[in-house]
This record gives structure tokens, C-alpha cells and sequence, in this order.
């Protein structure tokens, strides 16, 4: 018997150590890979919402609620004056009957007239005290995590703004008046529409902007291309140039044409027109196989090589670079990079809507934390890219009365197609964003802030925008939720330089793509000299006269006054450099 033991022992003791070793390599590999397909799972039914992140926020809320009597009592306060002020709403649409309210629907013949009678008063004004009390509900919690109270907030506002009076058809009242005119021809459109968004049949108002027909259509050569960038060069309308090029890098969470859209919004055409060599770099929409692709490499495989290229087409002569949204943050990094490296290759920097600092980086924070972040990545790294739909999807989430609820009531209730201009047919051409380079661009610049921190790193060693000294125009927008112009505006304490700021009306977009024709603009501008004191942002906003007019002249007269003397325009490309024309503008990337 013990001979029988002794003869299995050691077949034991090996099925013992391989069990081991496998149990190694799952703790090793095997553990990363399954938390990312059980969270990305979880992902797809949270809609990217961390779960963790949701119990730790109402938990932090409830929690502090709860030790905090005299919050609660004000609470209650305030819940009775509102429902004071229900009361005498309801009041005043009291004995009204059925018929009475038919008559009114027929006797209206547009949304306002509706909501100026009772009961369609009463409807939205309740809402907007239920949301008021909420909001007040997580306001001011002592002790509570901000981030935590922000989180709370969105998502007590995606709730609240989808059970909106305005979203139920039968108490809608531009829905109920619609139906009594057209006798309910509007229903028929609406469900088309339905179907039609259901089984992915494209919005055929889409089709009155096609990209190179419609919009990027300001005349240019391809010069350079490689894995991630395609750099076009314009040609010229005027038969002398400034010496200084404009080098435009913009966003690749969009596609660029946002600063090339019909002629008349044209800030390409504009500035051809005005006498300037213009070039701009178009991203690559990235695919799978992009995964990755590193923040990094946008600066050193995308701006880098653009300079280089706008270099050998105007050799000898500093570049006026021009950055939009995140491409004035990658040219913001550019520069510095060139600053460490005491390259001179750039004569100004311009940015539009781009934050260097990002601790107060607007409403997208909202959406961020740690957590947040693993569970996005998860979602992002079964395909390597984060799905254009997921990107649109979270920034109309930061705006969902406007930019979710609205477009269903107006495509779905009344049967509007929606007409589509140029800047609304360019913000529905979204991109996608690849894994390692989304990854690290939340997480280094919206979670660590590592930029303004000074502990941001190119090729291993940090880079400072303390040493930029070129001179600087910067661009915030009043509206901007998505870069908050006092956020844009921090750029003052990070930098030593000679630094423009110019603040304009209007949102993230429309209001930098506002040309010298639209008729309502207004900006407030200032210079701040290398040795004057810095000004907080609500000192300056009191101290700076507002104009009326668009900030495109202004800022042409800047760049013209960082200009040197006029040129002949130079030739297209630079072929015995490597530059040669390859294609017509707008390329091959934007179509991707």
C-alpha cells in the first residue's frame, strides 16, 4: 500500500506544481485580459458608467446628507415654498374642461401661444421647480467629495430632463398643435424618421453639404503623408504673401474642415484671401489597428513632421502655428518641445478654445474619475478605438435638453427632418479616438493635470511652457462647456511671454467659426506685456471694454503686426525635398 502511495506521489506533486503555474500566468496576464471583457461587458449595459463610481457618489451625497440636519431643514424649506408656488399654478387652471382645453390647442397656432394658456403653463414650470429642488439637493453638502456632488448632479439631470413634460407627446403642446393643423400628417413623418434613424437610413439633409463640394473646397495640394497626417498647402488668391507661413493644427477629435466649411465661414479662405501661405494637417481617423498610437506620437509623427514639411516649402522663416481645441494643446506642448530644444522654427503661437490647465476644464470633468476612466478603457479595448457614436454620446450628454431630447421631439413628434448648415452637417461627421492615445490624454491631462503641473514628459524628460517665448494670441469663447474660457484663461499664469487674450460671444464652435459676415458677434480684448501683473479672470471680464464685430479682422491684424514683408507666393510643395503635390485638397484622411 504504501509502495501504491508512494509510486502516485510524484504525478500528485506535478499536477500540483503545473496547477500553480497556470494560476501564475492568470494572476500575470490572463487577470488584466478578463477584467477587461468583464467590465467592457458591464460597459455595454451601464452605457460606460462606472458602477463603483455610481455607489460611491450617491453613497458620499446620501452619507453627508444624512449628518447634516440643517442642510435637510433648508431642504424642506424649500420644498414647501415650491410647493407654495405649485400650488398657485394649479390655482389658476382650476375648472377648466376637457373641452375647454381642445379648444385652446385648436385655437393656438404656435408653440407659444400654447404655453401662455393653462394647463400647458402649469407643466413646465413644475418641471423646472422639480429640477430646481434637485439641484439644490446637491449643493453645498458639507463633507462631501465636489467631484462626487458633480457626478450626482449629471446624473440626477439625465434623469430629470428625460421625464421633461416636453418628451411625452400627449402634453407636449407645439406636438398637440402640430397634430390638430396637419391632422396628424406629422405623426406619419415622424415615424418615418424613426424607422429610418432605426434601420441607420441617412438624414437626407445630410447630403446638402458633401465634404470637398460643399465644405473644403478652398482650392490646395497634398504635400506630405504618412500614417497619421496628410499636410495640405493652399494655393494662393493673391499675387503677394506674407513671408511668415500659417501652419493650422487642429482637433482630431473632429476633422478640420470646421476651418474649412462653405466660403463664406471659411477661416482657411479667409485667411488665403488676406494674403497669408496657409497649410493644415489632417488626422488620420484612426481603426483598429491604431491602438496604439500614443498621444506622443501626434506631437512627434503629426505636428513635428508637419513643421518640417511647411519648413522646406518656406525654408528659412519662422512659422506663425495655429492650434484649435486639443490641437492648441498638442502645439501649446510642440512649442515648449521646440523651447527645450532651443529650436526657433516658430515666429507666434494662436489658439483657439485650448486649455493648458486642465483642473477646471468644464463640464467634462463631470464624466471623470479613475474609475470612470478603467471602465472607458475597457470599452475602447476590444475594438482599439473609442467609437465615434460613444464621443458624440457623451458630449450631448453634457447638454441633453438641447442636444438629445430636443432633436427627438422635433425628428420624432412634429416630423422635421432638421435642416443641416455646414457647421451642424461638420459636427455630425464625427472620428474615433485610438485606445493608448485617448487613454492617455484623460488620464495625463483632465485626472493628473500634468501639463500646467510641469510633469508632463516627450522622450523621457518633462517639458515647461514657462519657456515658450514666442508671442502668444489665445481665443476663449463666452458659452464654452466643453473649454470654459477662465479655464483658457490660466494660460496667463503659465507662461512668460507676451500673451493676447481675446474673449468672444458665443459656444466652443460657433463661436470661433464666426467670420467677419455674422452680424451679432462681440469680444473683449487685452495684451499682457512679459513684466506686467497678472490679472484674475474676473478682474480682467470687469476691466476689458466689450466691441462689437467679429475677432477675425483683429486677429489678422495681429498675426499681420508678428509679420515681416510681403512675397511672392511660394511654389506649391517642395519636390526635390521630398514635398511634391500628391493629391488635391481636402485628401484621402477626411473621407475616412
Amino acid at each position: 500500500m504504501e509502495d501504491q502511495d508512494s509510486t502516485q506521489q510524484p504525478g500528485l506533486r506535478q499536477q500540483l506544481r503545473e496547477f500553480v503555474q497556470d494560476y501564475e500566468m492568470l494572476s500575470a496576464d490572463g487577470a488584466n485580459k478578463l477584467d477587461r471583457k468583464f467590465r467592457a461587458r458591464l460597459a455595454t449595459l451601464t452605457s460606460g458608467t462606472s458602477p463603483m463610481e455610481l455607489l460611491l457618489a450617491y453613497t458620499d451625497w446620501l452619507g453627508h446628507l444624512s449628518l447634516s440636519p440643517g442642510k435637510q431643514l433648508r431642504l424642506w424649506q424649500s420644498l414647501v415654498r415650491k410647493l407654495i408656488q405649485f400650488g398657485f399654478l394649479g390655482a389658476d387652471a382650476a375648472g377648466r374642461s376637457v373641452g375647454d382645453i381642445i379648444k385652446l390647442i385648436k385655437g393656438s397656432n404656435s408653440k407659444r401661444g400654447l404655453l401662455a394658456t393653462l394647463p400647458f403653463e402649469l407643466l413646465p414650470q413644475s418641471h423646472a421647480l422639480i429640477k430646481e429642488w434637485w439641484q439644490e439637493a446637491v449643493t453645498d453638502v458639507d463633507g462631501a467629495s465636489a467631484h462626487h456632488l458633480e457626478f450626482v448632479g449629471f446624473i440626477n439631470e439625465q434623469i430629470l430632463e428625460a421625464l421633461s413634460p416636453a418628451n411625452s407627446p400627449l402634453i407636449n403642446p407645439e406636438f398637440l398643435s402640430k397634430t390638430f393643423s396637419e391632422r396628424g400628417r406629422n405623426i406619419k413623418r415622424g415615424l418615418g424618421n424613426f424607422l429610418g434613424d432605426r434601420l441607420g437610413k441617412p438624414n437626407a439633409k445630410a447630403s446638402n453639404y458633401q465634404v470637398g463640394k460643399d465644405v473644403a473646397i478652398t482650392p490646395g495640394e497634398v504635400i506630405y503623408q504618412n500614417a497619421l497626417i496628410e499636410l495640405i498647402q493652399y494655393s494662393p488668391s493673391t499675387e503677394t504673401v506674407s513671408k511668415e507661413p500659417v501652419l493650422i493644427v487642429p482637433p482630431w477629435i473632429m476633422k478640420y474642415y470646421i476651418l474649412d466649411l462653405s466660403p463664406e465661414n471659411s477661416l482657411v479662405k479667409y485667411l488665403v484671401d488676406q494674403g497669408k501661405t496657409v497649410f493644415m494637417i489632417s488626422w488620420k481617423n484612426p481603426e483598429e489597428t491604431d491602438r496604439e498610437v500614443a498621444f506622443n506620437d501626434y506631437l512627434t509623427e503629426g505636428f513635428l513632421p508637419a513643421l518640417r514639411g511647411v519648413q522646406a516649402v518656406v525654408p528659412k522663416t519662422p512659422v506663425n502655428a495655429v492650434g484649435y481645441c486639443i490641437g492648441g494643446t498638442l502645439l501649446l506642448m510642440g512649442a515648449a518641445l521646440l523651447a527645450r530644444e532651443d529650436d526657433n522654427s516658430l515666429n507666434s503661437l494662436s489658439l483657439f478654445a485650448s486649455q493648458a490647465d486642465f483642473s477646471e476644464a468644464g463640464d467634462i470633468k463631470r464624466l471623470l474619475s479613475d474609475s470612470q476612466l478603467s471602465f472607458l478603457k475597457a470599452m475602447m479595448w476590444k475594438k482599439g478605438f473609442l467609437p465615434t457614436k460613444s464621443m458624440g454620446g457623451a458630449f450631448a450628454a453634457l447638454r441633453p435638453a438641447e442636444l438629445i431630447w430636443q432633436p427627438v421631439q422635433k425628428r420624432y413628434f412634429l416630423g422635421e427632418d432638421g435642416f443641416m448648415n455646414d457647421l451642424m452637417t461638420w459636427n455630425a461627421d464625427g472620428t474615433r479616438m485610438p485606445y493608448r492615445m485617448h487613454s492617455e490624454y484623460l488620464q495625463k491631462l483632465y485626472l493628473d493635470n500634468a501639463l500646467a503641473e510641469g510633469c508632463y514628459e516627450v522622450d523621457d524628460q518633462a517639458i515647461f511652457l514657462t519657456d515658450i517665448k514666442v508671442p502668444i494670441f489665445s481665443v476663449g469663447t463666452e458659452k464654452d462647456h466643453v473649454a470654459p474660457w477662465k479655464s483658457v484663461y490660466k494660460l496667463h499664469r503659465l507662461t512668460h511671454t507676451e500673451l493676447t487674450f481675446l474673449l468672444t460671444s458665443g459656444g466652443h464652435n460657433a463661436g470661433i467659426i464666426s467670420g467677419p459676415s455674422h452680424p451679432r458677434r462681440t469680444h473683449r480684448i487685452s495684451t499682457r506685456g512679459v513684466d506686467d501683473l497678472h490679472l484674475d479672470a474676473q478682474t480682467w471680464l470687469a476691466q476689458t471694454q466689450e466691441h462689437v464685430g467679429s475677432w477675425w479682422p483683429v486677429w489678422y491684424k495681429w498675426l499681420d503686426e508678428h509679420s515681416g514683408d510681403e512675397r511672392a507666393p511660394p511654389s506649391m510643395g517642395a519636390a526635390r525635398k521630398g514635398y511634391k503635390p500628391l493629391r488635391d485638397a481636402p485628401g484621402e484622411y477626411i473621407l475616412g
